[in-house]
């Protein structure tokens, strides 16, 4: 066990010893990744990396370990994927279920019915947050175990109201902490799989009793589970007791398998990242039509440049379509400056099936669609992905500059030749000269994307 969220300091950094048991991990799993193509895996992200200040560059060093890109996924999406997880791993009898997963920083409570969450929510604590906030120093007194219930109490109280509202017939708990204590209070061993009140209350007590971390030598918890299982025992009991659960059932589906399935459906042509984004579409307003006309026009010169710019590979092409059909988001806004409204918000927004690192993407192609290219907002990303942004933004912001008029009928596709930082545009002879205003919006984009610096010629 690496538990991440040990290392992390309130000012976001990681303590050294954690950061070397987390890459001498990774270096594991790199040797068992060695020859499997970037496609088929997944590296997810969870509470601990959302609050990481990366400074120190840890994550420039794990992905070089693994050679993989590491995805920092948000709480939501965290807890889509839990309940993808449980969802795939039960047998659908079409009743309304609660899940519950206890992580070390954070807690995920969905509420959902057959495959679809139609509640989710990711709790500020976990089992990690809650043994480093009270029993730092392994005492276990009953004063702060009262106070460590209250304050798990507290983050589950905000949504309570809502959860007991929608109602649940299944209480399912999944992970480490909860199976865990399903191993400690015994149903796993010849009962029927399901952990009561009346016993999580007594493993309160004995708790108390023990009254030190290093005294938990609990038939059916591990070593390495000790030093955070009195965390997990508190926040699953502040959960049953603010959600008036009686019993509740351990399932093997978690987060892992719930990437699985997710990995499978984006094979499978079922990514739910289409969905998302269509989602977005009809809740912002976006006038399809000429999403459709940007993304044409985009995918026409990016099959010309592809190759020549590296944006063949991984997601690139898919996520510039979502950027052409999500450019016109910020207008549902206010029309001034709606690029950087549809920027704010794609970087903010819980969108089903992104990482964090391809919405900020998005957010930026959005953002550079128009105008000066904000250099700025891409200091915080690796200078090769750096590269790559300036040339998927450049080939928006053409197709958005082609489909000014909103007309049904664009400009033609002009042949495309890209330079390492250059992008000839040959149009048909004398088309330039017989549409003065394009030639004009051209010169100025010309002027826009010198300071990159970046060459735009066109005749």
């Amino acid at each position: 066990m690496v538990r991440l969220a040990e290392g992390l300091s309130e000012d976001g950094s990681l303590s050294p010893e954690v950061e070397a048991r987390a890459l001498a991990c990774l270096e594991r799993f790199a040797g068992l990744l060695r020859d499997l193509p970037p496609g088929h895996v997944r590296v997810l992200g969870t509470n601990t990396l959302r609050k990481l200040r990366d400074s120190s560059g840890f994550l420039a060093r794990a992905e070089r370990c693994l050679n993989h890109v590491v995805e920092i996924i948000s709480g939501i999406e965290e807890a889509r994927l839990i309940y993808a997880g449980v969802a795939n791993s039960l047998s659908d009898e079409g009743r309304q279920r609660l899940v519950v997963d206890i992580g070390g920083g954070s807690t995920e409570c969905i509420i959902g019915r057959g495959r679809e969450p139609l509640e989710l929510e990711s709790l500020y604590m976990g089992c990690v947050s809650i043994t480093r906030r009270f029993f730092a120093d392994g005492r276990l007194g009953r004063k702060r175990v009262r106070k460590a219930l209250l304050a798990a109490a507290s983050e589950v109280e905000g949504i309570r109201a809502r959860y007991q509202e929608l109602g649940w017939e299944r209480a399912i708990g999944t992970s480490g902490s909860i199976r865990a204590i399903a191993r400690v209070t015994g149903t796993d061993r010849g009962q029927d799989g399901i952990i009561r009140k009346a016993a999580l209350e007594q493993l309160v007590k004995r708790l108390i009793e023990v009254g030190e971390v290093e005294k938990l030598k609990f038939e059916g918890l591990s070593a390495a589970r000790r030093p955070v299982f009195a965390g997990g025992v508190v926040v699953l009991m502040a959960i049953f007791d603010e959600l008036g659960i009686a019993e509740m059932e351990v399932s093997d589906g978690a987060l892992r398998e719930g990437a699985l399935y997710d990995l499978l459906g984006r094979k499978q042509h079922e990514d739910v990242r289409e969905a998302t984004v269509g989602a977005m579409a009809r809740r912002y307003a976006v006038d399809i039509a000429q999403a459709e006309r940007v993304e044409a026009s985009l995918m026409a010169l990016y099959r010309q440049v592809a190759e020549d710019w590296g944006l063949a590979q991984g997601d690139d092409e898919r996520l510039l379509r979502w950027a052409a059909r999500l450019h016109e988001i910020g207008l549902d806004i206010a029309h001034a400056q709606y690029h950087r409204h549809g920027a704010y918000v794609l970087t903010h927004a819980d969108m089903p099936g992104f990482s964090r690192q391809e919405q900020r993407v998005l957010a930026v192609l959005v953002r550079a669609q128009r105008r000066k290219f904000p250099q700025a907002e891409l200091r915080d990303f690796h200078p090769d992905d750096q590269s790559l942004i300036h040339r998927m933004a450049v080939l928006l912001r053409l197709a958005v500059l082609f489909n000014r008029g909103r007309r049904a009928r664009g400009i033609p596709a002009p042949a495309a030749r890209a330079g390492k930082n250059s992008l000839e545009l040959r149009f048909p002879p004398g088309w330039l000269a017989e549409h003065a205003l394009l030639a004009t919006d051209l010169a100025r984009e010309a002027e826009y994307l010198a300071p990159l610096p970046f060459r735009l010629h066109c005749e």
